[in-house]
């Protein structure tokens, strides 16, 4: 093995299935079948990768999410909270959902019957619950990083966040710091000692949903203020990299998966690269990750944001850009949902242009496609080369309007 192996070509070939039959009979059952379904590789240093697999058991056959990590060092103390399997001269931590090594306390919300026992426990509401009564959805899930499950229950619903280690207590202070500071966002209800964040449902609806309805979702000034209505206390938070930072590393994970795509990635990086140096880390208050899919929206106005554990320091140019990209890669849509959303961009980027400079807008907003061109390999999506190809395309297209 390799220094430099950092496990990716094991965990998306074929060899993955002796791993992940050996995992299965340890735990009881017998694997029929397997296939990736996503895989997060930071080149040269480790591969998390997870599996649907259709599991014999004892009791009855279903479909088990499987997760494995492999690393280029030995094993982390929390990789040695899974089942350690060996492949030749390798150890991998290999675990079945939701026992996730990093997140403890994802056990207890990922069953009706268990979560409906912490919510009692808890007091959460104002009578008992039974499993039968709730209506409960996984909404996200990032192997060893987070997980995010909702559910609804007598006309309420909530969101639960599971988060590692100390990024928990790191978001609960910005929750409370938000709150505090009145800016609108969601209330937490509920935590427990193995990182479990219960959150209360944001009113309106989200604007990844509202930008397809007849009409403005919201004014893109809203999107400015809502930013700006956040404590100055938030500058003074630990500094998180803007996604630009990691725009080299961004370009190698994609250019690594479609190799075709290495030699326009390497020439839109270096001018994304010369682009914004010199220009200093901004100390406005941050959100982080600003997209359509943090903020909600109702009868066109902005009510409140999403996912505030990333708000930190920085330029206010890196969240509207951050917008910007989200906004230019939708995938998936027809020809009206097309032509609404280049409308609004048409008419809400020259609003943001106002507000920080135009080149470092787009150069930023570049660099943050890039990021998200990881996604559709990460994803194993259907045709996910020819996705990645039209979100390179759209890195590109933003690069050029800075020469023009």
């Amino acid at each position: 093995m390799s220094q430099k192996d950092d496990g990716s070509e094991l965990l998306t070939g074929p060899d993955a299935g002796p791993l992940l039959s050996a995992a299965v009979e340890h735990a009881g059952g017998k694997l029929l079948n397997w296939a990736l379904e996503h895989v997060d590789t930071h080149p040269n240093r480790s591969t998390t990768a997870t599996y649907l697999a259709r599991v014999k058991w004892p009791f009855e056959e279903r479909t088990e999410l499987l997760g494995v990590s492999a690393r280029t060092g030995g094993l982390s103390r929390t990789d040695r909270g899974a089942e350690v399997f060996a492949d030749g001269n390798r150890e991998v931590a290999v675990w079945i959902y939701p026992n996730d090594p990093d997140l403890p306390g994802l056990t207890r919300v990922a069953y009706p019957m268990k979560l409906a026992d912490l919510i009692n426990r808890s007091k959460l509401l104002p009578e008992p619950v039974a499993g039968d009564d709730l209506e409960l959805k996984i909404i996200g899930y990032r192997p060893r990083r987070r997980a995010v499950v909702r559910f609804r229950v007598k006309g309420r619903t909530y969101y639960v966040k599971a988060i590692r280690g100390q990024q928990f207590h790191e978001a609960l202070a910005r929750h409370r710091l938000l709150a505090a500071a009145g800016t609108p966002s969601p209330k937490v209800a509920l935590t427990t000692k193995d990182n479990l964040m219960f959150l209360e449902e944001l009113p309106g609806r989200p604007l990844a949903k509202a930008i397809f309805d007849p009409g403005d979702p919201c004014d893109p000034a809203e999107l400015i203020e809502v930013l700006d209505s956040m404590p100055l206390s938030v500058a003074r938070l630990e500094r998180r990299p803007p996604w630009s930072d990691a725009v080299s590393h961004y370009s190698e994970v994609v250019s690594t998966a479609l190799p075709e795509v290495r030699d326009d990635l390497d020439k839109v990086t270096r001018r994304i690269q010369t682009g914004l140096a010199g220009i200093p880390n901004g100390n406005e208050p941050t959100h982080g990750d600003f997209h359509e899919g943090q903020v909600h929206v109702a009868d066109g106005r902005l009510v409140g944001i999403l996912d505030v554990d990333t708000i930190g320091p920085g330029n206010r140019a890196d969240d509207l850009a951050c917008l910007i990209a989200h906004l230019s890669t939708i995938q998936r849509m027809n020809k009206d949902q097309e032509a609404k959303v280049r409308d609004l961009l048409t008419r809400w980027v020259p609003v943001f242009d106002k507000r920080v400079d135009p080149v470092e807008l787009r150069l930023r907003a570049a660099a943050v496609v890039i990021s998200l061109a990881t996604g559709p390999f990460r994803g194993q999506e259907q045709f996910w080369q020819s996705t990645t190809r039209k979100m390179v395309r759209s890195a590109i297209a933003l690069v050029n309007q800075v020469a023009a």
